[in-house]
Parts: C-alpha cells; structure tokens; sequence
C-alpha cells in the first residue's frame, strides 16, 4: 500500500524528493524500524570526504557561467564549425562537451550553454523546438567526460577509484558528442536550418585564448589527479580558486560584488542534490533490510552468462532514469547491479560507464527527462514539443550506448594508465 501511495503521489507531480523521504518514513513506521535512525543515517551518508567534491565541483560551473568563460567557448565553437551546415547547433553540442569537462553537471551544461546557444539559434534561423532539444542533448554528456559529479557519487558507493572512472568516462563522452555533432548536421542539412558562414582563421585565433582560459580548468583537474598531485577533492578546490581568479582578473566579468549570488546559486543546486543523495542512500539500506536488492540481484543473476546480465543491467537502469533523477537512480541502483555485473564477469570501469550513459540517457528520456524540463524552463518551448523533438538525438545515443556495451576497451583503455 504505501509503493501504491507514493506511485499516486508521483502521478499527481509530487517532488521526487518529496516521494522517497516519504516512502522512508513509511517504510520506517511499517516495518517498525526505530525512526532515530533517520537523522543519523541521513547525517553520516553525506559525512563523506569524498562527496565534498560534488559541491566545488558545481560551484566551479557557475564562476564559468558568471565569469563569461562559457560564452568565450561558445564563441570558439562557433569559429570553428560555423562553416558547416548545422554549425551553430553543433558549436552548441561541442561547447556542451567543453563545458561538461570542467563542470560535471548535465543540468548545469544545458541551463548555462542552452541560455546562450539559444537566443542565438533562433536569430540564425533555427526552430524554437529544434534549437531548445540540442541543449537537452548537449547537456547529457555532462556526467560522462571528466569531472563528473555522478562518478564521484558512483565511486564513493561502489568503493570504485574516482580517477579510473573519470578516465574511463572521457573515450565515451566524445563518442557521445559525435553521434550528436551527426545528427545536428544531417537534421540542418536535410532541412535547411541556419546560415553558413565562411572560415575566418583570425577568429578562431582570436577566440582561442578565451577557450584556453576554460580547458586550463579541466586541464588542472585532469593533471594534478593523474600526477598524483591531489585527490579529486582537492582538484575541485584547487579548480574553484581557479575559476574564481580566471572571472575575476583574466576576463574581469566576474566581480567582488557579483561573488555572493554565484555562490547562492550553487548552494541552491547542491540543496537540491545533496538532500537526494542522502535520502536515496537511506531508502537503498532499507531495500538491503528487506530484501528487494537481493531480490533484484538474484533474478538479474539467473538469466545466464555475461552478456544476457549487462543487457537486463541496461534495461533497468534506463527504465528507471525515465521515472527517477539521476542521483537516486545511481544511489539505489549502483550498489545493486554492480555486484551482479562484477559477478557475470563485466569489468568494474566499463560497467560503470555503461551504467552512467544509459543513467545519462535518461535526462532526455520522458516522462521525467530532467534536461527536457531545464531546456524547457530557460526557453519557454513546452516540455513536450521538446520531447518530440530529441528524439533524432535519443535514438543516435541508445546506437552508441549499445556500442559501448559491446566494446569494453573504450571505456577500459584509458584506466590502465591511471597512476602512470
């Protein structure tokens, strides 16, 4: 009765959030655990040095965004690609991929690329609904290229090394941009959206040192992680006093004065992820308690041999991204099939990122479809026209998705480096 309640609830359009801590709570009272152990469990899954990384990491967004490095690669993009049919959505999908590998956020990629790829793509001559579903799909790669938020998460509940699987995420995360950069072209070529516009090597060259200011970010993370300079937590930190310093003295559009609502900003986000991580983690030790993660597991486990498990892993990780927000979906999930995976003989890294493309897949994927609601709300195009309009998108990223699956060595290739 109380699954049949809260199912309701989430039909009626109840926050997710609201719907878990609710389930928690009954499940607490129904199964007559002691109720003290929901502040102390909801303290101590977030009493993590590890999940510090996920709030610097997402503060490190918004000095991009506030410090107009955003918009200097945005410019690059354009530079480079405006020649070709459909180059404004693919400098879009390319600045997307730029701006994941410093941020690690996919709803942060499409609110601040899509707010500044947008206005443009509709005064070239782009249709609203087109225009508004390639910032959804930009933002996808947004946990798969290094740093993302979602790995450090994955890792810290799979007891996985975060450095192995930012590693492993960046061969995928391109793969994903290619297909997308494809679907722009042939879908602008086929129907004669945006202006061509010539080459000019002095733009590019002057662009270039405004897309330096942002690579050097990544760059930073990607350096002292692999040099074994700090952990990933102290490489968000080192890569916020970055940013901050980039806003404040190299593009000098990010101020004093300006600092306190970026960092509001940020805390807004983070009082909207944190909050899910930790109830989600609560909700998955009941599910150990009662049994639905044995259950799960077990049947995934009696299917059969290597691949018959990777593909129902698959399957129930992007039936539950179309009805759950990423976090949950990982902290529920994660330490359910990572297990049964590690057990059919899958390897640890590539099951990972099979795990978070097909998580990431689900942020365009209705009815929940996280990036379809933000591409929404800073466009004004209805939710659903949005929806429709992805579609090209969705089913070139199941193709690649399913490649990935099926080749291990682009996502473990790159790990065996790790250390090096």
């Amino acid at each position: 009765m109380l699954t049949i309640f809260t199912v309701a609830l989430f039909v009626l359009g109840t926050p997710i959030f609201l719907l878990m801590a609710i389930w928690v709570l009954g499940a607490h009272l129904t199964h007559g655990f002691p109720l003290a152990n929901i502040g102390s469990s909801l303290f101590e899954s977030l009493n993590s040095f590890a999940l510090l990384a996920a709030p610097l990491f997402i503060l490190t967004g918004d000095l991009i965004a506030g410090g107009g490095i955003a918009r200097r690669m945005t410019n690059f993009s354009l530079a480079l690609l405006g020649k070709i049919r459909g180059g404004l959505g693919m400098s879009t999908i390319a600045t997307c991929s730029l701006f994941a590998a410093i941020s690690g956020s996919n709803s942060a990629t499409t609110a601040t690329i899509g707010s500044i790829t947008y206005p443009v793509m509709r005064d070239k001559g782009y249709p609203a609904r087109f225009a508004a579903a390639t910032s959804a799909a930009g933002g996808v790669v947004g946990i798969i290229i290094p740093p993302s938020i979602l790995f450090i998460v994955y890792g810290y509940l799979t007891h996985t090394p975060i450095s192995e699987l930012f590693l492993a995420g960046i061969v995928p995360g391109l793969l994903m941009t290619l297909v997308m950069l494809g679907v722009v072209h042939v879908i602008s070529r086929r129907r004669g959206y945006g202006e061509i516009e010539p080459f000019s090597l002095v733009r590019v060259l002057r662009a270039t040192p405004g897309v330096s200011i942002g690579l050097a970010a990544g760059a930073i993370v990607l350096w002292g992680i692999y040099a074994g300079a700090f952990s990933p937590t102290e490489a968000a930190a080192v890569t916020v006093a970055y940013c901050m310093f980039a806003g404040l003295f190299l593009t000098r559009e990010l101020s004093i004065r300006k600092l306190p609502a970026v960092i509001l900003r940020s805390g807004m986000i983070v009082g909207i992820i944190m909050p899910l991580v930790a109830v989600s983690l609560l909700m998955q030790q009941i599910f150990a308690v009662i049994g639905v993660g044995e259950w799960v597991a077990n049947f995934i486990s009696s299917l059969g041999g290597y691949y018959t498990v990777l593909f129902a892993c698959m399957i129930v990780v992007l039936a539950a991204g179309t009805l759950l927000e990423s976090v949950p979906n990982t902290v529920i999930l994660a330490p359910i099939l990572a297990p049964v995976a590690a057990a059919a003989g899958i390897d640890p890294f590539h099951f990972a990122v099979v795990f978070m493309v097909g998580d990431a897949i689900g942020f365009i994927t209705p009815p929940f479809g996280l990036n379809l609601y933000v591409a929404s709300g800073i466009t004004g195009v209805p939710y659903l026209t949005i929806a429709r309009s992805v579609l090209p998108y969705l089913a070139a990223l199941l193709g690649i998705w399913l490649v990935i699956a099926l080749v291990p060595e682009l996502s473990t290739y790159l790990t065996q480096f790790a250390g090096r």
